[in-house]
């Protein structure tokens, strides 16, 4: 029955035409975003700031899925209900971010790896029953001299596989999400190369930990240019690149991917998955679980200010549609059928 729960899980986040909202921002990081705007970071803006994405109006028409922070998770909204019951009004899945953050690898000053193992599988009954029904674990990857470290890659493939293997013992759908950074003045070619690396230990780690690759999704980023490169990959040449590395990586037993905006602005964000999604015969669902991307919009225009709630929202609204629009032009995967029966 758990095997069925989780299936039914997967097949509504990767309903036709939608994506995910990624609105699981730690404290230090939704400070930095609110900052912009001198917003300050307290319980009640950051509980109003997520009120305001989560109640947009026909939301759900373009999202099946949010991710949230342990703090959103536990929230009233300001009328009363839980920040889960209006996005359920929605039809929008609940999930949650269950990583502790990075901290720095042992022996090293600049590569990070994820914390949160320890207690993870009682947090995870703890999410179940707050209503969670998928999680989401990160895991960081540099590109610079002589990184990523093969250490690095290890450790963090180690401790995807240990989560998402928890969080299927608990009846909940992890997203695994092995992400290597944009920054730095990497080319296209070498940033291939370090993904296809990292997801080859990614899957294996997965493997040996007895993981159902048909209940996870997998969130990664494109195959992209560093942020600092001379010469950056157009989005035919990123589209290639992806799915070239997708293709030699990922198991046909995966049903989705979900890509991270990972820095990359709203509007090219959109162009990059509609040409991916554009091309056929993949034995994946492509999707999108921004954070940013979706969010940034909806940010600059609300700005802390209650009277420009419906400006936030009809911001959030146009770009989820764009990405949703994006999602519903791929054709259906060679294997659902196949998942499906």
């Amino acid at each position: 029955m758990k095997t069925l729960s989780l299936a039914s899980t997967v097949q509504s986040l990767l309903a036709p035409g939608k994506g995910l909202l990624a609105a699981d921002e730690s404290f230090p990081t939704i400070e930095k975003r609110f900052n912009e705007y001198h917003i300050p970071s307290t319980e009640t803006t950051r509980r109003d700031y997520r009120e305001m994405l989560f109640a947009t109006p026909q939301l759900g028409r373009s999202i099946s899925g949010a991710i949230l922070f342990d703090e959103t998770l536990r929230q009233k909204t300001a009328r009363g209900p839980t920040m889960v019951a209006l996005l359920a009004a929605q039809g929008i899945i609940p999930g949650i971010k269950v990583d502790a953050g990075t901290t720095s690898l042992a022996g090293s000053s600049t590569e990070k790896v994820t914390q949160g193992l320890d207690g993870l599988r009682e947090r995870l009954i703890e999410y179940r029953n707050l209503g969670a029904r998928f999680t989401k674990w990160r895991a960081v990857i540099s590109i610079g001299p002589r990184q990523p470290s093969p250490r690095a890659i290890e450790t963090n493939s180690w401790s995807l596989a240990c989560f998402a293997a928890l969080s299927q013992e608990a009846g909940l759908v992890p997203i695994v999400e092995p992400e290597v950074l944009m920054d730095g003045r990497h080319s296209l070619e070498r940033c291939e190369e370090v993904t296809t690396e990292v997801l080859h230990h990614v899957f294996a780690a997965l493997f040996e930990q007895r993981v159902e690759l048909e209940n996870i999704l997998l969130k990664t980023g494109m195959v992209l240019s560093g942020k600092e490169a001379d010469e950056q990959a157009s989005t035919a040449e990123i589209a290639t690149a992806t799915l070239r590395c997708f293709r030699r990586t990922v198991p046909a037993a995966v049903p989705g991917i979900v890509f991270l905006s990972g820095g990359q602005s709203s509007r090219q964000a959109t162009v990059r998955l509609e040409a991916l999604c554009r091309t056929g015969g993949l034995p994946w669902k492509l999707s999108f679980s921004y954070g940013r991307a979706l969010q940034a919009p909806a940010l600059k225009a609300w700005r802390g200010n209650a009277e420009k709630v419906k400006d936030g929202q009809r911001a959030l609204s146009e770009v989820a549609r764009e990405n949703g629009a994006a999602v519903a032009r791929q054709s259906v995967p060679r294997n659902a059928i196949g998942r499906l029966q």
